[in-house]
């Protein structure tokens, strides 16, 4: 599916600077320097109903919010871990949903998976992006993943693709403030998520 078949005139997107980590074989994605790349996708309602119903992942921040923010990332991506400082501050006041995908199947899907089964994902996920951002590789993974559970991140991985992106982190919303769906490919600082989610 390709982003022009998605795109929909009454979708708002910002354009802001992409910071991200590419699937292996594709190109980098890095600070913008050109419109094209900073110009988040521009994605549909139903687009944001497919993520909601076949995503799997791990809930975090205001569990009474109604509309959930979607984050698609790689637990070896350094940029999707600035991401989740970012958001720290915004999670008294609005529900993530933190969705793993694995751009390969050894380190990277062991630590989707137990990042995904975690039963405090709050701390789970604080600590692998701490141990992460300083070098130390993330968490400890789990033995012995599940068909089930190994079948989840390849659908979650796919489910990237279905929205036209191949890097993370890739973030999808319903803006508070217009009810329009809005994304975001890339690394984003506190106040830029928060407008971009609609959040004061």
């Amino acid at each position: 599916m390709t982003l022009t078949k998605l795109f929909f005139p009454a979708v708002a997107a910002l354009t802001l600077t992409v910071a991200g980590c590419s699937k292996p074989g594709e190109a980098p994605a890095t600070s913008a320097a050109t419109p094209e790349a900073a110009a988040p996708a521009a994605l549909s309602a139903s687009s944001y109903d497919t993520v909601t119903k076949t995503g799997k992942g791990f809930t975090v921040g205001s569990m009474m919010s109604a509309q959930p923010v979607y984050v698609l990332f790689e637990p070896q991506c350094p940029h999707c871990g600035h991401l989740w400082q970012a958001s720290m501050p915004l999670q008294d006041k609005v529900k993530f949903v933190w969705i793993p995908v694995a751009f390969n199947d050894g380190k990277n899907l062991a630590q989707a998976v137990t990042l995904m089964s975690s039963s405090t994902p709050l701390e789970t996920m604080t600590e692998h992006e701490k141990s992460l951002l300083t070098g130390n590789g993330g968490i400890t993974a789990m033995g012995g993943i599940t068909a089930e559970q190994q079948q989840a991140i390849k659908t979650n991985s796919q489910l990237l693709t279905t929205l036209g992106q191949d890097s993370v982190p890739f973030i999808l919303a319903k803006n508070r403030t217009t009810g329009e769906i809005v994304s975001h490919s890339g690394a984003m600082e506190t106040a830029d998520l928060a407008k971009l989610i609609g959040v004061n």
